[in-house]
């Protein structure tokens, strides 16, 4: 047993994810207490220097999802004031959470992403910047938060209308991709390892937000009935992925494969660094199929985070 040690479970903030953050956060806390800890739990605002400062805590676990506890900008004042801290350290976060760096980062090792472009949003009103079927996504949001995939026989028009609810109205940026057909898969990696391969089946659609968080939405098939070479190439795929962009802690590795078109058809969407902890995650589910409990997947990642010079 690890020597009892102060904990900050920093969660909530203010981006899309806030949500999803508070549901990590509280199961993060229930974890560590479980195993002995002293938590403190902050829900962090503007003031989170100061209330850091005051706790004084051996080690942050970062609950955060999206900006700016995904993003760098955390992690950078964590480095400032000598903290040490779980996941990934400021130049990965910068990275991974920016859809167009990440490619830039991972393309050129041979890790197969979908093509495209970076448009205006404005573009979009005046013609399709890619052949439909294709997806339009903020550059650096995550869980799926403001994705849509454009058909011919979509609700979006042809172009698409300025008054239609989309990214469009939300981001004067957006990542244009080639909408890829098939199956959704994702792989976990923790200590280094590749834990497996999940199956999502959305009952309905996509896998977006809603189905992501939504109990009974989505089915996780694991292992995935997939051939066995699949599941090796999301397995290395996911790991070069996490040793390329520098991950620390646990990482999910998120993939469409087209299955019509064998291992060409199997590319690699995202890779989160800071993926999520709450009952119906993907992390928790794998560790769990491995034998791993959730206080005992907590506390390795938090184990990780003290073997490491100050979480970079």
């Amino acid at each position: 047993m690890t020597a009892p040690l102060h904990v900050v479970v920093l969660m909530g903030g203010w981006s899309a994810e806030r949500e999803v953050s508070l549901m990590s956060g509280k199961g993060i806390v229930a974890a560590l207490e479980s195993l002995g800890h002293r938590v403190t739990a902050i829900d962090m605002d503007r003031d989170v220097a100061t209330k850091l400062a005051a706790a004084r805590p051996d080690v942050v676990f970062n609950a955060l999802h999206g900006t700016p506890g995904e993003d760098g900008s955390v992690q950078g004042m964590l480095d400032l004031m000598g903290l040490r801290y779980t996941h990934s350290g400021l130049v990965t976060s910068v990275i991974a959470i920016d859809k167009v760096l990440a490619k830039n980062a991972l393309v050129p090792h041979g890790i197969p992403m979908p093509g495209g472009r970076i448009v205006k949003s404005a573009e979009v009103f005046e013609g399709d910047p890619l052949k439909r079927p294709y997806v339009l996504k903020p550059v650096n949001e995550g869980s799926s938060v403001g994705v849509a995939i454009v058909t011919d026989d979509g609700n979006y028009g042809n172009p698409i209308g300025r008054d239609v609810a989309g990214p469009w109205q939300e981001f004067e940026e957006l990542l244009a991709e080639p909408y890829v057909r098939g199956r959704e898969l994702t792989t976990a990696i923790l200590g280094g390892k590749a834990l497996g391969v999940t199956e999502l089946k959305p009952k309905r659609g996509w896998y977006d937000y809603d189905a992501k968080y939504t109990d009974g939405m989505t089915e996780h098939v694991f292992p995935a009935q997939i051939p066995g070479h699949i599941e090796d190439a999301c397995k290395r795929i996911a790991l070069e992925a996490h040793r390329l962009l520098g991950c620390k802690g646990a990482s999910r590795s998120d993939f469409r494969w087209d299955d019509e078109r064998g291992e060409d058809g199997l590319f690699l969407l995202e890779v989160n660094t800071q993926p999520g902890m709450t009952p119906l995650s993907l992390v928790p589910e794998q560790a769990r199929h491995c034998g791993i409990s959730y206080p005992e997947l907590v506390q390795m990642i938090v184990d990780e985070a003290l073997h490491e010079d100050g979480g970079a």
